[in-house]
């Protein structure tokens, strides 16, 4: 019988990515982009949170299944990703068993640093419910351990 460490580095595929966003300020609009540099102890270029190196918030990642569940949950059809405020949205493998693991996106090289949970701008962005909405759907943070590119439909994979 396999232990509970040995059942964590199993994956049944490998994710993708499928959508990336910066925001050029901290509280500014998010821009979607189709490619991206993430810099090394830093973040995505371009992104407000790259100023400063160090910290274990430099990337913030949600689940593309959870986004379908977010706009039922506020009784909408869709919700897009740039109104949920992460940088990158991920598919095909569940985010939070990467929590306290590397993996790799494109060139680079990540470690989920811990849970990305909704602020009070969800009910901003949302309306009336949004933070509920998003409670247990908020996806990881990470940081960035080795830079490089990233595009949409670069390959997700876990790391040994």
């Amino acid at each position: 019988m396999l232990t509970i460490e040995a059942l964590s580095a199993r994956y049944a595929r490998s994710g993708r990515l499928e959508w990336i966003g910066l925001r050029s300020q901290r509280r500014g609009t998010v821009t979607s982009v189709r490619t991206a540099e993430l810099l090394q102890d830093r973040g995505l270029t371009g992104d407000h949170s790259v100023k400063r190196a160090g910290g274990k918030r430099q990337v913030t990642l949600i689940q593309w299944e959870h986004l379908p569940v977010i706009a039922g949950l506020c009784g909408e059809a869709v919700i897009d990703p740039e109104r949920l405020r992460r940088n990158l949205v991920v598919s095909g493998i569940n985010l939070s068993s990467l929590r306290a693991r590397r993996f790799r996106i494109g060139d680079t090289l990540l470690e989920g640093t811990g849970h990305c949970p909704p602020c009070s701008r969800m009910e901003l962005e949302l309306g009336q419910g949004g933070f509920n909405a998003m409670r247990g759907h908020g996806g990881i943070t990470a940081r960035v351990l080795l830079g490089g590119m990233v595009s949409v439909g670069s390959p997700l994979v876990p790391v040994e």
